[in-house]
């Protein structure tokens, strides 16, 4: 009997996991807000019903969307992170993987965009502007230690500095979602990303 749940319970993750992807290929075709149940079943092969025996409201695919978004993009700016020698290499290397993230899951800004524009307080919108959260905090404490380690300008404002880290980001990613090109702003991330840090060196 519990190999049995526990199968059943595999079978409905990946199902719910099969639903994340789906939505995210049909977000980076058409607007986000005109995806309907309809679309995502037919997109994964199946009936409206069989969906919703995985998720009770169309809310809830949209949180599990959301999830999904912000646990593999601060796993990547973790890793990132970790992997970086110092404060100014992880600012680079958060950048660069938060680019490529982008340009492999083209639908997932365009869920965040219009999940952070939607009217009302949804479970979904409360992730983003978690997730927003969380990323800012990551960059400020990386500013603050190249700050700290004299390898950042001392007088720069630190909260600005993220803004315009995330701002950048956020510029790039809408020209790729107008033109349609990822390949463009994954090449030209590591030139931006020089001039950025041009701006917030401290000059030796």
């Amino acid at each position: 009997m519990k190999k049995r749940k526990r199968a059943e319970r595999l079978q409905a993750n990946e199902r719910r996991a099969v639903t994340v992807q789906a939505v995210i290929e049909l977000a980076a075709e058409q607007n986000p807000a005109e995806i309907t149940t309809s679309a995502m079943a037919e997109r994964m092969h199946m009936t409206q019903g069989a969906l919703f025996r995985h998720f009770a409201t169309k809310d809830a695919i949209w949180q599990e969307v959301m999830d999904w978004v912000a646990e593999r993009l601060m796993t990547r700016v973790d890793k990132a992170v970790q992997a970086a020698g110092s404060p100014l290499e992880a600012l680079e290397a958060v950048f660069l993987a938060h680019i490529d993230f982008v340009v492999q899951h083209a639908g997932a800004p365009r869920i965040l965009f219009g999940e952070l524009q939607r009217p009302g307080d949804t479970s979904a919108k409360r992730v983003a502007r978690t997730l927003l959260t969380r990323y800012g905090e990551r960059i400020q404490a990386l500013i603050e230690q190249g700050k700290s380690q004299g390898k950042l300008s001392s007088d720069i404002d630190t909260t600005v500095a993220v803004t315009l880290f995330i701002g950048t980001i956020q510029g790039l990613v809408m020209q790729s979602l107008l033109t349609g090109k990822g390949g463009d702003i994954r090449a030209m991330a590591p030139k931006i990303f020089a001039i950025y840090l041009r701006g917030i060196r401290s000059v030796q």
